[in-house]
């Protein structure tokens, strides 16, 4: 298996699991935000499919951490709760995530076309970027539970 096909699978996977976890999802905003990850997915796999036919597709700059503040603005005062199983399909989200940045990131400096190396590491960031926002939807469901976990209340971020 060459890298795009092992690439397009992953990101097939990826979309499939985003689209799963949407349609579990209690709440419409992250519900939303997880179809917009699962476009991503589906965009990266087709600049994917391109390369792997000897094209250098130009691929378009994400817009999922723009769209998705404006849901998280929504969001806002919304009761948005998931149990601890849920949390932990977002952490193994973010962790495949971090792996998948990193597969493009090796791959890309094993590849001697620029073009296809400067695409892959442009998919490279959009997984980071992939990692953050995840990271963002677990402190946003989260953090009323953990913050008030501390008895001694320490941190006194601002809300």
């Amino acid at each position: 298996m060459d890298i795009y096909e092992f690439a397009m699978q992953m990101e097939k996977d990826g979309e499939a699991f985003y689209r799963d976890l949407a349609t579990k999802s209690t709440s419409p905003g992250i519900a939303r935000i997880l179809t917009m990850l699962a476009d991503d997915e589906v965009k990266h796999h087709t600049v994917l499919q391109q390369m792997a036919a000897q094209a250098i597709p130009d691929m378009p700059q994400t817009t999922v951490l723009s769209d998705a503040k404006n849901v998280f603005a929504q969001m806002l005062g919304a009761d948005v709760y998931l149990t601890g199983l849920q949390v932990d399909l977002f952490l193994k989200a973010q962790d495949i995530e971090r792996q998948s940045q990193e597969f493009y990131e090796q791959k890309a400096g094993q590849i001697a076309d620029a073009s296809a190396k400067a695409l892959l590491l442009k998919i490279a960031q959009e997984e980071k970027s992939h990692y953050y926002l995840l990271d963002n939807i677990v402190q946003f469901i989260d953090r009323p539970r953990t913050w008030l976990e501390d008895a001694e209340f320490t941190h006194l971020d601002e809300y």
